[in-house]
């Protein structure tokens, strides 16, 4: 292969609490891979993997060792939703399920609905119902636009 596939497979996200970081996302109701402990866990989120690995050990691989930042990364991760309303219902749930709420349910001037949510080691996630998102029967993304 000459080129770089146009394909995103999955996203890693550095845990400094992986016991916590794999209760909050199990909590949310997501299967955990059979294979998953507290050196690896991974979640098979529609096509793509979320995967969860101790933040020194990605460190290493993925930095040269230079220290993760603290706080925010500026990487946000987005959860499409169905229907404008599933906005709100899916925010609630994932609240109720231990997320810090970042930014309540709003209608935006793109013409969608969205909602920020943190999870426990503050890894933002947007909750978002966009017109013209088509998603598979896998959740995965397969048109956007009208």
């Amino acid at each position: 292969m000459s080129e770089l596939p146009s394909r995103l497979t999955a996203v890693t996200l550095g845990a400094r609490d992986m016991p916590e970081l794999r209760r909050f996302y199990r909590g949310l109701g997501w299967e955990e891979l059979p294979s998953s402990d507290n050196n690896w866990a991974g979640f098979l989120l529609g096509g793509v993997l979320l995967a969860l690995y101790p933040v020194e050990e990605l460190s290493a691989e993925a930095a040269n060792g230079a220290p993760a930042p603290a706080g925010w990364s500026g990487l946000t991760l987005i959860c499409n939703v169905d229907r404008r309303e599933q906005v709100d219902s899916a925010f609630a749930a994932a609240v109720a399920a231990g997320a810090t709420a970042v930014e309540e349910p709003v209608d935006r001037s793109w013409g969608g609905r969205s909602a920020y949510i943190a999870d426990p080691e503050g890894n933002r996630w947007e909750i978002a119902w966009a017109p013209g998102v088509q998603l598979d029967a896998r959740g995965a993304l397969i048109a956007l636009g009208g």
